[in-house]
């Protein structure tokens, strides 16, 4: 018979204590444990959904051969939308879309749901945050009020499942959001660790039997992670973060985790008054306004997924009256950017020890991939000596502790995207297109680099005055062959 137990979960990662602690073990978090009380059973522990058997099912076993059906999907209608999950929603999969307040997400959905809503699909959209009223007047801003979506502001998971299944079963349902919802079966306040897995295994028990794509629209923490228990990450099919700078105009939706398409796949939308516009184009977006002639800056050929990126990497470099030089990074790891310091300073005869060092991303991207080593170390040296680099140029490549620049993956579709926007040559390691030869086919010059002692002496040979004739900074010893 099942009987009330009292259990402390904490409210940051989900990990569950027989007693009160003030410090979270699992997290470090404190005065995150929350009491629950919630029904179990002696055998299956908490909330058991169904009756145990005393003897298990026997079902068969197949075999890795066999007939492999492409599963079915329904497009947004929005493209970017559709690289990211992978060519449109499938049916019955349940997507868990996390980010910042008012970064867009539910002027995305809005969008989405109208562009299926006027393909004749049934499309529901249930509100936990919001009244009626106030999605009507988002709608109407839009310009999206006359789409034929169906509205409700409602917290039950049983009612919603049950409206749902009512008639025919919606293409989409999006929940925003589920940190909102709560579900009879569990004893606890909307928003804490146990409503918010019992109400998503619920709401993904209902789209696998009714094929309807489920969209769970949740918080994140000041961390930037999702907030509520990891367990709801890995219940899901996928998960997507709505990322971007208030300071900026564009957003950025990125797949974390996708069982029906690529991962690190992006897409790119633009916030303007009629609400959020696609841009066919981000490189051209990130290098719009870039200074052609000051030192400093270097333009990176990267990827996102199964698409090429080229952004500008920004460095400041300037002499220090602290006795301990600052190291201030936007949009990249800190902890690489201390590495290509010490391996500039170990093998390219750079002296940064007393300077305050400040990194940027322009536009307010962020990188992860280590391909971007390269292009922040050419910017580190053309700030530090005041040699303006070729404003036709594109750098990647990994810069391992040797100093040797390392070869990088999908170098072909970085050199199209570079040429495409008229990018005259290319700095990369060199690799199985040997060098000075082109890696894309299409006669694109690349100029290949070994070490990093050969960038360091490209840049102190090129010299160049910037700015109206003012001299570098620091001029950077040259280098011989035998120096390498």
């Amino acid at each position: 018979m099942a009987k009330n137990h009292q259990t402390f979960a904490c409210q940051s990662c989900g990990a569950v204590y027989n007693r009160w602690r003030g410090r979270c073990e699992a997290c470090n978090g404190w005065n995150t444990i929350v009491e629950e009380t919630g029904a179990t059973s002696p055998v299956s522990g908490p909330v058991a959904t169904r009756p145990s058997r005393a003897r298990g099912r026997i079902f068969p076993l197949e075999g890795l051969t066999g007939e492999v059906k492409e599963a079915p999907r329904t497009s947004s209608g929005i493209a970017e939308l559709d690289r990211v999950t992978g060519g449109g929603f499938v049916r019955g999969s349940v997507i868990l879309l996390g980010g910042d307040p008012g970064i867009g997400k539910s002027t995305l959905l809005m969008q989405a749901s109208a562009a299926l809503a006027k393909r004749g699909e049934r499309v529901a959209y249930i509100s936990g945050e919001e009244a009626v009223g106030q999605v009507r007047l988002r709608a109407e801003r839009l310009g999206l009020a006359s789409a034929p979506v169906e509205l409700a502001a409602e917290t039950n998971v049983e009612d919603i499942i049950a409206t749902l299944s009512q008639g025919k079963p919606p293409a989409l349902a999006i929940i925003d959001s589920i940190q909102t919802m709560w579900t009879e079966t569990v004893e606890s306040a909307p928003g804490t660790v146990t409503q918010v897995r019992g109400s998503a295994q619920s709401l993904i028990r209902f789209a696998k039997t009714s094929g309807t794509a489920v969209i769970l629209v949740g918080h994140v923490t000041k961390d930037g992670q999702i907030a509520g228990p990891r367990v709801v990450e890995h219940m899901v099919d996928a998960v997507a973060s709505f990322e971007g700078d208030q300071g900026h105009h564009f957003r950025i939706l990125r797949a974390v985790k996708n069982r029906f398409g690529p991962t690190d796949e992006i897409g790119v939308f633009e916030m303007t008054d009629g609400g959020l516009a696609e841009v066919p184009n981000p490189s051209a977006l990130f290098l719009a306004g870039r200074d052609l002639a000051a030192p400093g800056t270097a333009v990176f050929a990267g990827m996102e997924g199964t698409r090429p990126l080229l952004v500008e990497i920004q460095a400041l470099v300037a002499p220090s009256a602290l006795g301990m030089p600052r190291r201030a990074v936007v949009g990249w790891d800190p902890n690489r950017l201390s590495m290509v310091l010490a391996v500039l300073e170990a093998h390219g005869g750079i002296r940064l020890g007393g300077h305050d060092v400040y990194l940027n991303v322009a536009g307010g991207l962020r990188i992860g991939e280590p391909a971007a080593d390269l292009a922040v170390a050419a910017a580190l040296v053309s700030s530090l000596s005041g040699s303006a680099l070729p404003s036709d140029a594109v750098y990647f490549g990994e810069v391992g502790l040797s100093g040797a620049i390392r070869p990088v993956a999908q170098a072909p579709a970085r050199l199209k995207e570079a040429q495409k926007l008229g990018f005259a040559k290319a700095l990369m390691p060199q690799g199985r297109e040997g060098a000075g030869r082109d890696g894309s086919g299409t006669g694109f010059p690349a100029e290949s680099l070994r070490h990093i002692a050969d960038l360091v002496a490209g840049v102190a040979a090129s010299g160049k005055p910037v700015r109206g004739g003012r001299r570098p900074q620091q001029r950077l010893p040259a280098y011989d062959d035998e120096d390498v």
